[in-house]
């Protein structure tokens, strides 16, 4: 297992990345001054993004209906718990954006190869009605959750 987003499960055989970007902002606004640079005043953390890039091959790998998956999670709207291969819980994220593009066909249409990119925004909202809670009932931390946003 690479990562997983709620119960789906990023490997070999179904979406497996080959490249993941992480980016997290941090907000320091300015206001100019006259005679003298502009004052910077820290208010927090900003977005957080993860974007998953890679390539399908659906005689080896996932295909289609792994790509089709996270679309139906996207359609709803919820954020789902992002939890990496090794363990680390990095937080709740919703699906942005699916962009997939297809390339050397068999004589039928299908693609032998599909290429991918995800890119995923941390929400962790206090409005818990965001978070899919279908996908922590299995984990058992439904009410742990709750209890800390």
């Amino acid at each position: 297992m690479m990562m997983t987003l709620g119960f789906f499960v990023f490997s070999r055989l179904t979406v497996p990345y080959q490249t993941s970007q992480h980016d997290m902002v941090w907000r320091h606004p300015t206001n100019s001054r006259v005679g003298a640079r502009p004052s910077a005043q820290f208010l927090g953390v900003g977005d957080e993004t993860l974007t998953l890039s890679g390539v399908l091959m659906p005689e080896i790998t996932g295909g289609e209906l792994s790509l089709e998956a996270l679309r139906k999670m996207a359609d709803t709207g919820k954020a789902y718990p992002l939890i990496e291969g090794r363990g680390t819980v990095t937080g709740f994220f919703v699906i942005e954006k699916i962009s997939k593009g297809r390339s050397e066909f068999f004589s039928d249409g299908a693609a032998r190869k599909i290429e991918f990119t995800i890119e995923l925004k941390r929400v962790d909202e206090k409005n818990t009605s965001l978070i899919a809670n279908e996908n922590l009932i299995g984990m058992g931390i439904s009410k742990l959750v709750r209890g800390i946003l």
